[in-house]
């Protein structure tokens, strides 16, 4: 992958830069000449390196305002000293002016005032930018890395392992983001359900019967929902789904067409055990009044889904309307 450098200063400038980096394959150059466009640049695409002339007007006041702006995804910068000793304000000294620099500035700071360098020197500074470029290669790759073992590490915690969905806890977090979203815009509706008996498919086959029944029940839920509708195993045999852009109509709808294709279809455990399972659904919309953490939405739900295990299983029940089909829970061996 190229590293990005994005070069803050003259054309001159450039064209004095080692030779090396306009000639580095793994390179991909852009230039700007103010500070004003760089700022502009930054807002709409992040480099993973700054390169920047400190002879051009609030070259400092630039570098200071990428490390605040762009907090952890600023780039590596790199503020290259063009300015005769005379006219460098920061600090009296080179150490100590090196040393403010590193302190409140930039990343890397390197005297670059080439108009009184002989050759040696040069080759010199340009073997340092270059070195500084590739510690600031170094620091890019260790970030990206860091990113990548987090978005593992919050993939795991909000997922659940037996059943490949989105657990519990992500949908505490995906919840309140969706109602957020669906306020005064489109419609959002919810439903719980859980599997009928499910406590006698534990007892009668054992638990990892039961857990294969959560894995095919889980399958085929994913397979028979929108794009854009949100499954979650809520604990236990418990699921939480979330319709999007979805009325109240239209939920008990699509709530009762899980139901049946969940009854109507054999669940295959192994080549001697099928079982008819049935679930039970409980169908909310969200309300004006409905907390922004979904928690009474949640409840609405949940007391929707006990009236339907009352009512005798197998059926959806929603705050205004119910249907219902009651069967046993039947077995084939």
């Amino acid at each position: 992958m190229n590293t990005s450098i994005l070069i803050v200063g003259s054309y001159e400038f450039l064209n004095a830069l080692p030779s090396t980096i306009h000639e580095q394959a793994s390179f991909s150059l852009e230039i700007v000449t103010s500070v004003n466009e760089a700022r502009s640049l930054l807002r709409i695409r992040v480099p993973d390196i700054l390169l920047v002339q400190a002879s051009i007007d609030n070259s400092e006041k630039f570098c200071q305002w990428s490390k605040e702006q762009l907090a952890l995804t600023s780039p590596y910068c790199i503020l290259l000293e063009d300015r005769p000793l005379g006219d460098r304000h920061s600090c009296t000294g080179n150490v100590e002016q090196t040393a403010a620099i590193l302190e409140n500035v930039a990343d890397a700071y390197v005297d670059f005032w080439w108009l009184n360098g002989n050759e040696t020197q040069l080759k010199a500074t340009n073997r340092l930018i270059l070195a500084h470029i590739q510690v600031g290669q170094r620091d890019r790759q260790k970030y990206q890395e860091l990113i990548d073992k987090n978005n593992t590490l919050s993939a795991i915690a909000l997922a659940d392992p037996l059943t490949q969905l989105s657990n519990r806890r992500a949908m505490e977090r995906d919840l309140p983001a969706q109602i957020l979203e669906s306020r005064h815009k489109n419609p959002l509706s919810l439903l719980m359900l859980d599997v009928d008996c499910f406590k006698t498919i534990n007892d009668t086959y054992g638990h990892l019967f039961g857990d294969r029944v959560l894995q095919l029940l889980s399958h085929r839920l994913k397979h028979n929902l929108r794009s854009q509708d949100l499954v979650f195993r809520y604990g236990g045999e418990e699921f939480v789904i979330i319709l999007n852009n979805t009325d109240c109509q239209q939920a008990l709808f699509i709530a009762d067409r899980l139901r049946r294709q969940v009854g109507e279809q054999i669940f295959t455990l192994d080549s001697d055990l099928c079982l008819t399972v049935t679930i039970s659904i409980g169908v909310a919309c969200l309300q004006s009044l409905d907390d922004r953490g979904g928690i009474t939405l949640l409840t609405r739900a949940d007391n929707c889904l006990l009236n339907a295990k009352a009512r005798g299983r197998n059926c959806v029940m929603g705050c205004t309307e119910q249907l219902c089909e009651t069967k046993p829970l039947a077995i084939a061996i």
